[in-house]
């Protein structure tokens, strides 16, 4: 035990520009996790990212404690984030995934893509049950190998190792598959085409693609420094740059929000006119994707497709077209009716299905709207056309 005291005291604590930038990143990750717990849905794409936060910060919190030397104040929790860093790279993806396709992450569904970690980690229960002396000497092998080593206990079991060895690899390997895994997801998402709204500065898209770059520039850190240092001699390095990316994450969230344009703090007169977005991207969204046809469309689902709220929508049709969103909506659906009441693709259909195939929910309803917008039923809208083509 002198020996293992001894030792600890010639561990120097260590607070530089490194450490503090790292500690900065550290408590501004949790800060913006806490406030993502605190405001988003638990099944939003918004809500896994504050978990990326947690388990990121979680890993550089050990790192900083490394670094700094005041691990030798937690010994037993030294290399106890290893499989957290193997947790990186999928929760990563499956945030993005979750923010593109707009679908719930399901830990059932997705199981598989977390054995990695969850294997690691079962590896190497003998080492966090291990005595204070094996995680000292792991510790003073990567930070101090000059300091000596203490005894360890006779016939300790080191089978871990086998596992342990290889861990920088296992990192790569996760990185470069998510990676790999997180750029087809783009392209993917980028070839269904991305509509956003004009007053948005930074849209999901953009976001999107800023991760990536850093997932990849994360990867290259993580090859260099494993390549130029031995152990962990390096994190730090990556530590810093993950304080600058948590406070480039910050500020465009901040970027992005609406405190300072409808809250207390906004002048009375301030309205959204300046940078709100305008009909015409309205008119262009619908049309290219032709979201009236679903019929569950509502006001609320195509502001949040259009990145804005349901009232700026409103406003904006009712002040292009003098109608309300329902009456804007079933016109869209009855243009688009007129056009396959014609079409030859679509003469199997019976008028009533192609009224449920623009979005109409009944036969009464698309009747009814019909007649208001066109000012004849379908079927003597299609008696019509065909005499004047006949004639």
């Amino acid at each position: 035990m002198n020996d293992i005291q001894a030792i600890f005291d010639q561990i120097p604590l260590r607070f530089d520009l490194s450490s503090h930038l790292m500690l900065l990143g550290v408590v501004q990750g949790f800060f913006l996790a806490l406030v993502i717990f605190l405001r988003a849905k638990k099944k939003s794409a918004i809500n896994l990212f504050g978990w990326v936060l947690v388990i990121q910060c979680l890993v550089f919190l050990d790192v900083y404690l490394c670094y700094t030397g005041l691990i030798k104040y937690v010994i037993h929790f030294n290399d106890s984030t290893e499989p957290l860093v193997l947790l990186i790279a999928p929760s990563m993806y499956f945030f993005l995934y979750a923010l593109l396709e707009r679908k719930p992450f399901s830990f059932k569904k997705y199981w598989p893509h977390f054995i990695l970690p969850v294997l690691y980690a079962l590896s190497q229960i003998t080492y966090y049950l291990s005595p204070t002396e094996v995680k000292l000497n792991a510790y003073l092998g990567a930070y101090y190998r000059n300091f000596g080593y203490v005894e360890v206990p006779e016939g300790f079991n080191y089978s871990y190792h086998f596992i342990k060895d290889e861990y920088r690899w296992l990192v790569l390997f996760s990185f470069t598959l998510y990676a790999i895994l997180s750029i087809v997801l783009i392209l993917k998402s980028r070839k269904k085409g991305w509509v956003t709204s004009k007053n948005i500065k930074v849209d999901k898209y953009i976001f999107s693609l800023n991760t990536v770059i850093i997932f990849i520039i994360l990867l290259f850190t993580l090859l260099v420094i494993y390549i130029n240092f031995d152990d962990d001699g390096g994190d730090h390095y990556i530590g810093i740059i993950q304080t600058v990316t948590i406070y480039i994450t910050s500020f465009f969230i901040l970027s992005e929000s609406r405190f300072f344009e409808k809250s207390w703090i906004a002048d009375k007169y301030e309205t959204l006119a300046s940078d709100s977005i305008q009909f015409e991207h309205i008119e262009a969204f619908l049309s290219d994707s032709q979201y009236f046809s679903d019929q569950d469309a509502t006001l609320k689902s195509l502001a949040e497709k259009l990145d804005t709220n349901a009232n700026t929508v409103s406003k904006l049709i009712n002040s292009a077209t003098g109608a309300n969103f329902n009456d804007y909506i079933n016109q869209k659906r009855v243009e688009l009716a007129k056009i396959r009441l014609l079409d030859v693709d679509f003469k199997h259909l019976t008028v009533e299905a192609i009224g449920n195939s623009v979005g109409f929910k009944s036969k009464s309803a698309f009747y009814n709207a019909f007649k208001k917008h066109v000012g004849q039923s379908p079927s003597a809208y299609v008696k019509e056309k065909i005499a004047q083509k006949q004639a």
